[in-house]
């Protein structure tokens, strides 16, 4: 990752986490008040050169909750705290993942990280070199389908992010992902 684009993720993740910081603990709170376990639920995520990291989301599940991706349970709402779909609703279970930022686990823009298991993924991405970037808070599959779109879709968008990097790319890519979060468009849980 260049000296430019660390700096520019660490003054940004700095300076979201001060601005956001009470609304932060309002979330932090409200999950404490309305179900059982951690505010935080720490995600075994695959990072640059597949290596595992943990990455900080706000809890949107329950504590009993299989460890897979939420497209793999029969009926994911069924796992939801009171507050969990509002806070998938508008991606705010996303928040926390400005301290992975600041730890140099992700950056704003590039691919997502891959749950650990999964491997489909996972062997994909590696095949086409994708897995040399370091993924990020948002990427160009998020904002192309997110949880819509295929695994080979899901690659292929990832492939072309690696080819066409570029601060207009990232800046486009931005700008969408606050455009969709704000419509929902392409969250299905």
């Amino acid at each position: 990752m260049s000296r430019v684009r660390r700096s520019f993720d660490v003054l940004m993740a700095l300076g979201s986490l001060l601005v956001l910081a009470p609304f932060l603990l309002l979330i932090a709170l409200l999950i404490k008040l309305t179900s059982r376990g951690p505010f935080l639920y720490w995600s075994n995520r695959i990072g640059v050169q597949n290596t595992v990291f943990s990455m900080p989301k706000f809890r949107t599940m329950r504590t009993d909750t299989p460890v897979v991706a939420t497209h793999h349970l029969t009926d994911p709402d069924r796992y939801l705290t009171p507050i969990g779909g509002f806070l998938r609703k508008f991606s705010l279970d996303e928040l926390p993942q400005l301290i992975a930022i600041l730890k140099g686990d992700i950056t704003f823009v590039g691919p997502r990280p891959a749950l650990y298991n999964q491997r489909d993924l996972i062997a994909q991405r590696t095949g086409k070199g994708v897995h040399t970037l370091v993924p990020g808070l948002t990427g160009w599959a998020q904002i192309n389908g997110r949880d819509n779109l295929t695994i080979p879709a899901k690659v292929g968008f990832d492939e072309y992010y690696m080819h066409h990097r570029s601060v207009p790319l990232d800046l486009k890519i931005a700008l969408l992902t606050i455009l969709k979060v704000v419509r929902r468009d392409g969250v299905t849980h």
